[in-house]
């Protein structure tokens, strides 16, 4: 039986400024087993990285702001938990890794610094010896020499720059990391490089993880599930061989992604976007989300929300498929 490390029920978050309230997540159920990887993908405004921000409190200030729902970490309820609660839990039980490596690091404080600074926080009763033995070991996990651990960020590649962030995020041996588009900034070659390594690291700690991403591919090759998000809901989830079935049923959201893809052994003069754009997230449409877009529209999906419908563990939201299989309420 797997164990759930991270639960998610029914999560809304807005963001409110002077001019508008952005209604950027929108009621999401999403879980992580331990040891699993959960690809989180869509566009640009879907709402994954503010999912992601949520679960470790880090939503701006005076603007974020989650509305609804829990949010629970190895069964404990932390969506009520103070600052200093959660002081506690990141870097030690989930770890992040920021989209961009260069604006992650601080560039006054040397690579060292920065890696020992989350062992001193949670590994208290350990010396300043052991400390900088540990920082030492990471860099090595990283494939990063141990005597570079006195240079300052800006003496790094792009590349270097993320495995640092990584071995920060990794230091302290975190149950669960949040991977925030962690190749976007990242040449191809480099891509791989870091993929693979943050592949065998997983496998080495046990670590679970959210795998935030617009590539496919990358999913294709790291994911145990995947999650499909748009204007901050879930349309569909399954596991990875589910969701990349071309015989299965597929949301035509799911359907239109994959349908952007180049396909290499056919010749066209133009790739086949997705029409339309996602809406504001200030002025939300009335139904199905996805329903100014969507080739197969019906006349409820511009007025009823469709409800989740389960097939052997693969869930779409949809109202194609409410009489497919389990509808749930």
């Amino acid at each position: 039986m797997t164990n759930k490390l991270l639960e998610i029920k029914d999560l809304h978050v807005e963001y409110h400024t002077d001019d508008a309230r952005v209604f950027a997540v929108n009621g999401i159920d999403l879980d992580v087993n331990e040891g699993e990887t959960l690809g989180l993908v869509g566009e640009t405004g879907a709402g994954k990285t503010t999912t992601a921000l949520s679960v470790l409190k880090l939503l701006p200030e005076r603007t974020g702001r989650i509305t609804g729902g829990r949010v629970f970490l190895e069964g404990k309820d932390i969506t009520n938990y103070t600052d200093a609660d959660m002081r506690a839990i990141r870097g030690e039980i989930v770890s992040m890794i920021f989209q961009d490596p260069m604006t992650s690091l601080n560039p006054v404080l040397t690579v060292g610094f920065q890696i020992a600074e989350v062992l001193k926080l949670h590994k208290k009763a350990e010396s300043n010896a052991d400390i900088q033995r540990r920082v030492d070991e990471i860099l090595k996990l990283v494939d990063i020499p141990p005597e570079r651990k006195h240079d300052y960020p800006h003496q790094f590649s792009g590349g270097m720059k993320q495995r640092i962030v990584i071995a920060i995020a990794l230091a302290c041996e975190p149950k669960l990391l949040l991977a925030d588009e962690p190749t976007t900034a990242l040449d191809v070659t480099i891509q791989a490089q870091v993929l693979s390594m943050m592949n065998e690291l997983k496998e080495k700690l046990g670590t679970a993880m959210i795998l935030i991403t617009h590539d496919l591919g990358v999913v294709a090759e790291t994911c145990d599930r995947v999650a499909i998000m748009y204007a901050g809901k879930i349309i569909e989830t399954g596991a990875v061989e589910q969701i990349f079935d071309p015989a299965a049923a597929h949301h035509p959201y799911t359907v239109g992604l994959f349908g952007a893809i180049p396909d290499l052994t056919k010749k066209t003069r133009r790739l086949s976007p997705i029409d339309g754009l996602m809406p504001d997230p200030t002025d939300l449409p009335a139904g199905c989300k996805f329903h100014t877009r969507c080739p197969q529209c019906m006349d409820r999906c511009r007025t009823e929300e469709p409800g989740v419908t389960d097939m052997n563990g693969h869930r779409l939201c949809c109202h194609l498929f409410a009489q497919s299989g389990k509808e749930e309420a």
